[in-house]
């Protein structure tokens, strides 16, 4: 290794540390389920985003396993060659109905979808008006655009109309878009749709929702767009098939024409191999018992509904949160992770969100609970929290 860069590595590993900001990995010995195990060592899990409990549905290994037998581990080949199975069709059929679109993309990752539908479609004489909050590969996907970004206040539409108008006024841009996610992953907060779509109209504004963490979870499952009824007044509606879907893989859903422009112009469908067949199978049989049934929608909702009630009653800052995604908010980087080290000694899974990611000073255990937990496991996590909590005198 070269001196400068075994310099740079060193250095500022040790200032990650030291600030509290370093990212220890712990590899599970077993399915990501309600249940983990870690070190030989069963935690109740509560930092994963398999809200339905679907990444361990037999439903989903039986025809997974299936069409390794009749496709093979890979789909061989990039989507414009030969790496297009009838498996991805079926599956972006069902993600068009699931939707509500007339037609949707799919992608290897909900990350590339970022990357791959924004720089598709705006470029260096454009501008994108991106909610401050927004994940990262949405920031990374308007930077790589090199459209001119225009950071708006958190869910403040006083902030985007302002901008917007500013924008539009100027004449400096062909095109104009409003990006944001449906449900922000760190607060559990969701976007304020049916105002940015007045906006959106007002100044003819490309409307686009990253829906990672709304799909499967609100809408009755069909996401944030359904959820407010505005399935035909947003532009691009991005999804990932890794969380609540349980799989892997992401997806752009909208017109015909922008998901035939997406196919011929956006670079992870040009030059990335298809995923596998196992994985398309088995994210189209997860849509269609989502829309089948809202039975682990509902449990979702009710076991989230009774883990943050429990939460609060014990005195913890939940934040704002109005989705299951529930923070528990500790403030200082170094003591939350040293509360979450803590949780995790006396068996509860729940890793500690730290800047970057979070903003400084607002570093927070973040819960996910999901349709595949029980009560008595929430109970007994529950338990723990207000012990630790009282130890470190959280609460």
């Amino acid at each position: 290794m070269s001196k400068v860069l075994d310099s740079f590595l060193h250095e500022n590993l040790e200032e990650l540390k030291e600030k509290g900001l370093y990212n220890v990995i712990d590899p599970l010995q077993g399915a990501n389920g309600p249940i983990i195990t870690i070190n030989g060592k069963e935690l109740i899990n509560l930092s994963s985003n398999n809200y339905l409990g679907l990444a361990t549905d037999e439903r989903l290994k039986e025809v997974a396993q299936e069409a390794v037998d009749k496709y093979g581990v890979g789909a061989g080949a990039v989507r414009t060659i030969n790496g297009t199975l009838d498996l991805h069709i079926k599956l972006e059929e069902t993600l068009a109905k699931f939707k509500h679109t007339e037609a949707a993309i799919s992608y290897q990752s909900g990350f590339n979808c970022n990357m791959a539908a924004i720089s598709a479609v705006m470029d260096k004489n454009d501008a994108i008006l991106s909610d401050e909050l927004n994940h990262a590969s949405i920031i990374d996907g308007c930077r790589l655009s090199k459209a001119k970004i225009i950071r708006v206040k958190h869910s403040d539409m006083d902030d985007l109309r302002a901008k917007a108008k500013e924008a539009k006024e100027s004449g400096l841009y062909n095109k104009v878009m409003v990006i944001t996610d449906g449900v922000f992953s760190m607060d559990g907060d969701i976007a304020k749709l049916p105002e940015i779509v007045q906006i959106a109209e007002e100044f003819d504004l490309i409307t686009y929702v990253d829906d990672a963490h709304g799909s499967g979870v609100l809408g009755k499952g069909a996401g944030t767009v359904k959820h407010f009824g505005l399935s035909d007044k947003v532009d691009f509606q991005i999804g990932t098939l890794s969380k609540a879907i349980g799989v892997v893989g992401g997806y752009v859903a909208g017109k015909k024409a922008l998901i035939d422009w997406l196919k011929v112009r956006s670079r992870p469908f040009l030059f990335s191999t298809a995923v596998t067949p196992a994985d398309a199978v088995a994210a189209t049989k997860a849509i269609e018992i989502l829309m089948d049934s809202t039975e682990l929608h509902d449990k979702l909702w009710d076991n989230a509904n009774y883990f943050k009630e429990q939460l609060k009653e014990k005195g913890f800052d939940i934040g704002q949160s109005e989705t299951p995604i529930t923070p528990v908010i500790v403030g200082d980087e170094v003591k939350t992770q040293e509360f979450s080290k803590r949780l995790i000694e006396e068996g509860v899974y729940a890793k500690s969100i730290v800047f970057p990611t979070v903003p400084k000073g607002t570093g927070r255990v973040r819960n996910m609970p999901t349709a595949a937990h029980t009560k008595e496991m929430l109970d007994q996590a529950v338990a723990i929290y207000v012990k630790v909590g009282k130890e470190m005198n959280i609460i």
